[in-house]
């Protein structure tokens, strides 16, 4: 392997230069690439150095482009039978961001400073961190089932994101909101009102949303033959997608069984008696019976109820925008229950009623408001212990 200097004249007789490294591959090609500056070609030469080294060394000319590599990746996800909902949200990222601005670039001309520029144009088109790091995320999938095929021997994302990984991790921690009490959750005079407000067939779903803390999906696909109105429970089984679809539910911990109290079960006793019947049997379907629209009961039922009560913003729109504010109110509940003569309940236990997969993510979210033992609690302990 080398790297040369090769200098010639234009027709006009001007003077060019370019950068020229010279190598051969795992099966003896010789292969050649130019540069404009003699740093690109010292840095491509160590790479091909190495990945010659290492047996998974990709040719530029036998390298593909990146939105080919894309539409490979969707086709993968589709044999694969992924959720549409995640093929679909993958194909946006492809067709809407990586393609537009990086698609006909080959693979072989991918590296961390091109990942990064990529990642500066679509902060600069007004992108958020949130969805730059998405498609970031999708740029790092396609990078790596391309590996697989061997269409790339390196997946720059990855690498970027090994050398950021601990900055990146402290960066998050600091600037994560925790949340807050009357901001994120709504405190318990804000449910009781937003219950006493809600009106029809809102009512029901809106009291086992917030006594239950199922997720949007999983009350939109809950079964009257999952309901157990004489033990007081109810089994998750099931979910609707975001196209109203039935679907097995997020992961296997969203499998569980949630407890509720009796004024859940008078409810839901009352609403059984006019609920829309069909085949599918659900606990709160639109009024043919089928998958209710998510956007109907935030529009129709949460926001709604809130007006009424007066739980508005300086703008007179409803202050908690999304069902999953109800969710959040669960959690805490099951948290803090110590208030209301009950006894909070442990993390883990809170983990399972929520389905979380992880207890990280329930302490992620939650941990702030578990509440340790004070400084009087800690002085009647010492006391019983030394008396």
């Amino acid at each position: 392997m080398a790297v040369w200097k090769r200098k010639w004249k234009t027709r006009s007789g001007e003077d060019r230069e370019a950068w020229v490294i010279e190598y051969r591959d795992g099966e003896g090609h010789r292969h050649l690439e130019t540069f404009k500056r003699k740093k690109d070609a010292d840095a491509r030469h160590a790479e091909v150095t190495v990945d010659v080294k290492a047996g998974v060394h990709v040719a530029a000319s036998k390298s593909i482009t990146v939105a080919e590599a894309g539409e490979s990746w969707i086709k993968a996800s589709e044999a694969a039978k992924l959720q549409r909902s995640t093929i679909q949200q993958y194909r946006e990222h492809v067709d809407q961001h990586i393609a537009p601005m990086i698609g006909k670039l080959r693979l072989s001309d991918l590296n961390i400073p091109t990942v990064r520029n990529f990642q500066d144009k679509l902060r600069e088109k007004g992108r958020s961190a949130a969805m730059i790091r998405k498609v970031t995320m999708s740029l790092g999938s396609i990078l790596a089932d391309a590996q697989e095929q061997g269409f790339a021997a390196r997946n720059p994302v990855r690498d970027l994101r090994r050398n950021r990984r601990r900055k990146d991790q402290h960066a998050e921690q600091r600037q994560k909101r925790k949340l807050k009490v009357g901001v994120d959750i709504p405190s318990p005079d804000e449910i009781k009102v937003i219950v006493e407000n809600a009106k029809g067939r809102w009512r029901p779903l809106l009291v086992t949303a917030v006594f239950t803390g199922l997720r949007a999906s999983e009350l939109r696909g809950l079964r009257w033959s999952d309901v157990d109105l004489k033990a007081n429970e109810l089994h998750v089984r099931q979910r609707a997608d975001r196209y109203n679809e039935i679907d097995v539910t997020k992961s296997q911990a969203a499998d569980r069984t949630v407890p509720f109290p009796k004024f859940v079960t008078n409810t839901l006793k009352e609403w059984k008696l006019q609920c829309p019947k069909s085949d599918l049997n659900l606990v709160f379907p639109n009024g043919a019976g089928n998958v209710e629209n998510l956007g109907n009961i935030v529009s129709r039922g949460l926001w709604p109820a809130q007006v009424s009560a007066g739980l508005t913003t300086k703008d007179g729109e409803a202050k908690y925008t999304g069902l999953h504010s109800l969710r959040h109110f669960f959690a805490s509940w099951c948290i803090n229950r110590t208030k209301d003569g009950g006894l909070g309940l442990p993390p883990k236990n809170v983990q399972e009623r929520l389905g979380h997969a992880t207890i990280n993510i329930t302490l992620d979210t939650y941990g702030h408001l578990f509440k340790g033992d004070d400084d009087g609690e800690l002085d009647l302990a010492a006391n019983a212990l030394l008396a």
